[in-house]
């Protein structure tokens, strides 16, 4: 995502708007590189979302749900305390960098009025949201950078806050077009989008490309190529962009054909044609709402349910190479029967052996005749060294009945694993993951942290959703979910739906006793299909029986059932 300084200077003029002179409501910290801060404005209630992350960082309002953490970390305790109360005096842009300032009015401990000042850096990797007094003092950073991170900018709390080195680039904005075309003139012989990415301060690539090409109708001219009729209109152009950015910029996002977000820009974009698909937006808020919202709530995601992910992980691995060695000692016992005839051929030519001998070979009278070529050991008489192939021969037959519900467990615990990876890809809240790591810990797979609190809190109910036709649809979140959901709360007439031979949700259709249309049992399998490992193929096949036919697999972890007079019909995945 290419958040530019010239989008930086739409967006400053934009909070600058939307914001001034709101009081800091809440002050929340939904992961480690993210915060938002809820101002009271004269325009209502506003979130203002400010990201650090290295894949998409941003700052702007937004109006996503976004859960928050039970316990909030230090640094959101410490911005509570520093600027709840605190009013928005002003939002400033460094040049035309992406680095925005935002003033508060503060309150101190003492009742002294004071300025704080929040800088959000929008650089990549470096990204950051610094806070700093009004003497330029750091109070304290999103991301901590020390000496050996970087020996010339360092981000500590204490220090002098140090703005980033500008670069010898020309300012659209305040300098004439004449002089912007003549700087990216002087860059020398190389492609024009590329002079123009190096000459101007605040442009992104897909700006760069987009001015080339309205002057010239190509992105891949060379400066020395360029006619003075293209420089002309190259002049015109960005005089037509400065124009355009004065009065709000046509923020634009541009799509794959399949619908994925591809880019952003403050102009409209024609580079592509028809080969890609253009949006505009009222806003830049909105714009990067709608372009960054999905992927950040995964990261989100992928970073809460971290350790139990590892933890899934780690015990995936573990049985997976204990089932390899037991399936390949079961295969060694399966060859048992040719140590049972090594020791019966040495009993039957005992007479023609002798103690020191190391290999022999007899002619298998027990079968079809052939020579058998047997290793011995010269320590042993041929009485013990047949001795010692029967012994060989009853391990290995016991170690067959041993080894077969050894590995049978093993298999069933490693379904039972891959419906908690399916579970866990699936959460989308706080409450669902710690319900599966709840799970876990409860199976053994966590250990337990510390004394457990006296009341637990309430498990999350099942999703609900309604059917086309009226009748009550309900899936289960978990594991433990399933089967309280299949075995406790559903009636014996209800119809229950699985995924077939894949980890998914158990989905259940409130009868009532009344008869199902096929509408509602397709929309359900659907809601199955869409809720199991299969929701990104093109079909899935779903398997559909009365509850009453559901009983709990006996030694089966939860959520594992048996069912009986069952159905298959091949459905899409809901959409929803």
């Amino acid at each position: 995502m290419a958040l530019d300084g010239l989008m930086m200077h739409l967006l400053t003029a934009e909070l600058t708007k939307q914001l001034d002179g709101g009081k800091v409501d809440k002050i929340q910290q939904p992961s480690r590189e993210e915060l938002v801060i809820t101002l009271r404005t004269n325009n209502g209630t506003k979130k203002l979302l400010i990201s650090a992350r290295a894949a998409s960082p941003r700052v702007g309002l937004t109006d996503a749900a976004i859960e928050n953490p039970a316990q909030p970390p230090m640094l959101c305790m410490l911005l509570r305390k520093q600027l709840t109360g605190g009013r928005l005096k002003a939002v400033r842009q460094y040049g035309r960098d992406r680095v925005m300032m935002l003033d508060f009015d503060c309150f101190g401990e003492m009742g002294d009025r004071r300025t704080l000042t929040m800088v959000v850096e929008i650089m990549g990797r470096c990204s950051n949201a610094i806070l700093a007094d009004e003497n330029g003092r750091i109070i304290d950073a999103i991301k901590r950078v020390d000496g050996a991170a970087s020996s010339v900018r360092m981000v500590l709390p204490g220090l002098s806050y140090t703005l980033p080195p500008q670069q010898d680039k020309i300012d659209m904005l305040t300098a004439a077009p004449e002089a912007v075309t003549e700087r990216i003139r002087g860059s020398g012989t190389m492609p024009l989008h590329k002079a123009i990415l190096g000459a101007v301060q605040g442009v992104s690539p897909i700006i760069s490309r987009e001015l080339a090409y309205r002057a010239c109708r190509s992105t891949d001219v060379l400066t020395d190529d360029v006619t003075t009729e293209q420089w002309e209109r190259l002049r015109l152009q960005i005089k037509l962009l400065c124009a355009s950015l004065n009065e709000g910029g046509h923020p634009t996002m541009v799509r794959e054909p399949s619908g994925r977000p591809a880019d952003v820009s403050v102009m409209r974009i024609e580079q592509y044609g028809t080969a890609m698909i253009t949006s505009e937006y009222p806003s830049v808020s909105a714009m990067l709402d709608d372009f960054a919202g999905g992927r950040e709530e995964a990261d989100r995601m992928k970073v809460k349910s971290h350790d139990v992910l590892r933890v899934l992980t780690s015990a995936s691995d573990r049985i997976v190479r204990k089932l390899a060695a037991q399936r390949k000692e079961l295969a060694e016992a399966m060859e048992r029967d040719s140590l049972r005839l090594c020791g019966d051929l040495i009993t039957a030519n005992i007479y023609r052996m002798n103690k020191g001998d190391t290999l022999c070979e007899f002619d298998n009278i027990f079968g079809d005749g052939e020579p058998v070529r047997i290793q011995l050991d010269a320590r042993l008489t041929p009485s013990q060294n047949a001795q010692a192939y029967y012994r060989r021969y009853r391990r290995a037959q016991t170690a067959e009945n041993h080894l077969r519900p050894l590995i049978e467990q093993g298999e069933k615990e490693l379904e039972y694993l891959d419906s908690v990876f399916d579970m866990l890809s699936r959460a989308t809240t706080n409450a669902e993951v710690a319900e599966i790591r709840a799970e876990l810990t409860d199976e053994g797979y966590i250990k337990r942290q510390g004394k457990q609190p006296k009341r637990q809190p309430a498990s999350l109910p099942p999703i609900k959703v309604q059917s086309v036709d009226g009748f009550e649809i309900l899936i289960g979140r978990n594991n433990r979910q399933n089967e309280r959901l299949s075995l406790k709360d559903a009636e014996k007439h209800d119809i229950w739906l699985h995924a077939a031979k894949m980890p998914g949700a158990h989905v259940i259709i409130r009868t009532n006793g009344q008869e199902v249309p096929d509408s509602t049992l397709e929309q359900a399998a659907a809601l199955a299909a869409a809720n199991s490992r299969g929701r990104d193929a093109g079909t899935v096949a779903v398997d559909y029986t009365l509850a009453r036919h559901v009983s709990r697999m006996p030694g089966g972890r939860p959520g594992m059932v048996n069912y009986t007079d069952y159905y298959t019909m091949y459905v899409k995945p809901a959409a929803e």
